[in-house]
């Protein structure tokens, strides 16, 4: 709550304007009974009837609920506003800090999972919060009113309503509370099926090519199930609050009335109060049910609000010192001094790395699947932190240089491929934004991209669907390798660029990358060791550590590890 407050303040001006609203609305409506006493008591006995001064009341009567309804419209106005207002803000502030986060937190995170805290958990607070606004006030203002105009008609009956009320909070309290824990799970439950859902979508094709979809349903049968169950439970619990306020209201208003009837025939109250104070007995126990169906709603929407305050109160990356260097005029020297890294604590990955590499080299990094290839990437390009050791660009640490001057210096090509659901022509721009549409077509005709983008129903104007769903992996790899072509960056990084082209493009391809690699200094991550055999330098990776270190021919002839991998790729 106290964080749903911080949002809240930025529209106090407007809060405060509802609650007015509310206050004229509930006076309104109290003041409506009175009236309707106040014609009961007009009418005496047949034939004794005061029709002027029922037709006076009836006009103030109109009057009352013409201005009652037009508070209440302007005050679900003013409260849908700022419930629009706080959940447009919680979303970007959530999204915006999403891409501030280190890639430990989605790595560690389902992509669906996140997906749905920024859109159905944000739209469940949504309606929470509207429901909260637009009956919790009204419903506390009528409570307090409610008993201010029944003092005025009798104390006593006012007296045995009051010591009533406890028992209907209790009750909303009660369940209140352990709806709250079964909504807190519901959402966590729904979290994890959009993941699933998000997953086998996504790799609907080896799904279909393992034969594995009798699996994928009945595993979505049991998410599916347990989200059944959980939900029902949630359902259950919190609409119990309704009819067990409901019960303790009734109670409420047959002792009203009880006790009104003595005080009516002994000459307490006239008829007219009587039937005002029944009204009243009504208009005070029905915000009960309200605020009680208000706070099992809100417990759903504080459980889905802290699913999104997680991602917006989320530790983003450590700020760029204030007096970080902007990387300039790079030259390419690279170094790494008795770097450790882990991704676990316990499990140590890379341990007292030592690397030296000078301007324009071109370095080839092989080794098993899992000794540090791509995570030794990821430290170059800051994607994770260094847990000891120092990488220096030029004689300057990383740590002492801003993080966005050092990825603009590298390009990157992954086996990965990323693409948007824009055209052609912007997904290459994506390297340069600022580049015209020659020098795009000169950056696809570079990567051979150009003659099957021409090929395509619009060329460079077809628009791919959502990461390049309508192309073929090898395609979308070669739209990935000429949005570096157009970056021409200082530093290149390539991790796997051509895995997914044929063996002819490749050879077309390699010669492209000759050509950009000159005089910039290259880290190649391969695992077709023919591919990397003019490099400079070869680090053969195995556990997070270097075992060999040379050119291609250097380690051929030592006949060790990296020897027994090449061969390994060549035997007949």
């Amino acid at each position: 709550m106290k964080q749903v407050w911080k949002y809240l303040k930025k529209y106090r001006v407007l809060l405060l304007f509802s609650i007015l609203l509310a206050l004229l609305s509930v006076g309104l409506t109290l003041y409506i009974p009175i009236l309707t006493g106040e014609a009961l008591d007009l009418i005496i006995e047949q034939g004794k009837v005061d029709f002027a001064g029922l037709s006076g009341i009836l006009q103030n009567m109109l009057i009352a609920i013409g201005l009652t309804a037009v508070a209440q419209w302007v005050m679900n106005v003013c409260n849908n506003y700022i419930t629009c207002g706080v959940v447009h803000q919680m979303r970007k502030e959530a999204f915006a800090n999403l891409n501030r986060l280190p890639l430990s937190f989605t790595d560690n995170r389902q992509y669906g999972d996140i997906v749905s805290r920024l859109t159905a958990d944000v739209d469940q607070f949504s309606d929470g919060l509207l429901m909260g606004l637009t009956q919790f006030f009204s419903g506390i203002m009528t409570i307090l009113m409610t008993l201010v105009f029944m003092f005025r008609l009798s104390v006593g009956i006012t007296v045995v309503v009051i010591v009533m009320t406890p028992i209907s909070l209790v009750v909303a309290a009660f369940i209140a509370k352990r709806s709250f824990h079964l909504f807190s799970a519901q959402t966590r439950i729904r979290g994890e099926q959009t993941g699933y859902i998000d997953e086998m979508i996504g790799n609907k094709k080896i799904v279909q090519a393992f034969s594995q979809e009798e699996n994928v349903i009945e595993e979505f049968k049991k998410k599916n199930e347990e989200l059944r169950a959980i939900s029902l439970k949630a359902i259950f619990m919190s609409s119990t609050t309704n009819p067990s306020t409901r019960f303790v209201n009734g109670l409420i208003y047959a002792v009203v009335g009880l006790f009104g009837s003595f005080l009516a025939v002994n000459k307490g109250i006239t008829v007219g109060q009587l039937s005002c104070f029944l009204s009243y007995a009504n208009q005070y126990t029905k915000p009960f049910n309200e605020i009680s169906g208000v706070v099992t709603e809100m417990q759903n929407a504080l459980a889905c609000a802290n699913r999104v305050f997680e991602i917006i109160k989320a530790k983003p990356e450590k700020e760029d010192a204030p007096d970080a260097v902007t990387l300039e005029d790079v030259k390419g020297e690279v170094k790494l001094c008795n770097v450790s890294f882990s991704y676990v604590p316990e499990k140590p990955l890379i341990q007292n790395f030592n690397l030296t590499v000078q301007p324009g080299q071109k370095v080839a990094i092989v080794g098993p699947t899992g000794c540090g290839k791509t995570t030794l990437i990821n430290l170059l390009m800051r994607f994770y932190e260094v847990c000891k050791g120092d990488i220096k660009v030029d004689g300057v640490s990383i740590q002492d240089m801003t993080r966005a001057s050092l990825r603009e210096a590298y390009g990157m090509v992954l086996q990965e491929t990323w693409l948007r659901n824009e055209s052609i022509m912007e997904n290459i721009r994506m390297g340069n934004p600022f580049a015209s549409d020659e020098e795009v077509i000169e950056a696809a005709k570079a990567s051979y991209a150009h003659g099957f983008i021409k090929r395509l129903p619009n060329g460079y104007h077809t628009v791919i669907n959502e990461d390049g769903g309508n192309l073929s992996q090898g395609q979308k790899q070669l739209l990935c390798i000429a949005r570096v072509m157009l970056q021409k960056p200082d530093m290149l990084i390539l991790d796997e660029a051509t895995s997914s082209i044929d063996t002819r493009t490749e050879i077309k391809i390699q010669s492209a990358f000759a050509k950009l690699m000159e005089g910039r200094t290259s880290f190649i991550v391969a695992h077709r060791l023919s591919t990397i055999q003019d490099a400079d330098i070869i680090l053969v990776m195995r556990d997070g550590n270097i075992v060999e270190q040379g050119n291609h021919e250097e380690l051929l002839n030592k006949g060790g590890f990296y020897h027994e991998l090449y061969h390994s790729q060549f035997k007949h």
